[in-house]
């Protein structure tokens, strides 16, 4: 069977549409003559602004309604932020794709300061993230971290209004909206790891809709999917979800694939860091040996495994 159109499940803010015409315009260009249509939703995820997600479920509330689209035939796939991808998929989904990698560094933005040095003691720095909160504890106990929820727009109007003396956002989202110019530093690896497949976009699709994930398998990236799989599984054997602050940042190398991971404390800035390499590219076991190193470090503890 062969489609000549395909949907696509997205929501609503402004990277999110980024991303699904990105990868539509991708189809477009792998498929000619295909005609791909957006479907825009809004989820739990986008509507409950006033709690942080690890206290509302995670950010698989970002998922759930395109999920729905996709199981009621309102669309054929959906397009996510893999970063914000669950580590196990709900069942009858998969990721038949997963695009290159873009910048994978976080961001800090400030109007003030050049970077996390220059904060004077007590800034007010906004994230929402554990991870990140538990990496800036690490670095500087001294800071005064604040919850900052919503899109990248509204993240940036709240530091212009001066409830913040800096925020800390992805540099591939900030990338993606034309809107780099207000990246003061990179917060880089080894120091500073990104949460496992942040900068990659992931399509969400249908386990039974063989015609869809024919279509979709053209827009896989092999390296890509290598790399994040390490860090996914290192995630998954760590417990992963939102509500746990883990870092990890893979990248294959002329020695094989090389992993890093993190575990943090976000009320103290207690930090575990662990590494692997694998010379024969198997990125699953290279990912439970780095969450082994980890639990034998006591992880388990910061993690309330």
């Amino acid at each position: 069977m062969s489609l000549s159109i395909l949907r696509i499940a997205t929501r609503k803010s402004a990277l999110a549409l980024w991303q699904a015409e990105h990868v539509a315009d991708a189809l477009r260009t792998a498929h000619p003559g295909l005609t791909v249509n957006l479907v825009p939703l809004s989820t739990r995820g986008d509507e409950i602004l006033d709690q942080p997600l690890a206290a509302i479920g995670g950010k698989g509330l970002f998922l759930k309604e395109l999920e729905v689209a996709m199981r009621e035939g309102r669309a054929d796939l959906a397009v996510h932020s893999l970063k914000d991808v669950p580590v196990t998929l709900e069942p009858g989904f998969t990721l038949p794709a997963i695009l290159p990698r873009a910048d994978a560094a976080d961001a800090f933005v400030s109007n003030d300061y050049a970077n996390l040095a220059e904060l004077p003691p007590g800034a007010r720095v906004g994230t929402s993230s554990l991870r990140r909160q538990a990496l800036l504890r690490a670095v500087r106990p001294d800071l005064v971290l604040l919850d900052l929820r919503g899109n990248v727009g509204t993240r940036l109007a709240k530091l212009d209004a001066g409830h913040y003396d800096a925020i800390i956002l992805a540099c591939a989202g900030l990338e993606r909206l034309g809107l780099a110019g207000r990246i003061r530093a990179r917060l880089i690896p080894p120091t500073w790891l990104p949460a496992p497949g942040q900068a990659a976009i992931a399509i969400e699709a249908c386990l039974d809709h063989s015609a869809t994930l024919a279509l979709l398998a053209a827009l896989d990236d092999v390296d890509t999917r290598l790399t994040v799989t390490a860090e996914r599984t290192m995630n998954r054997a760590l417990g992963g979800s939102c509500t746990v602050p883990v870092g990890a940042w893979c990248v294959l190398g002329e020695h094989g694939l090389h992993l890093s991971g993190m575990v943090g404390e976000p009320a103290t800035g207690r930090m575990m860091h662990a590494e692997a390499t694998s010379t024969d590219d198997d990125a699953i076991a290279l990912g439970e040996q780095v969450a082994a190193a980890l639990l034998n470090q006591g992880a388990a503890e910061l993690l309330g495994l």
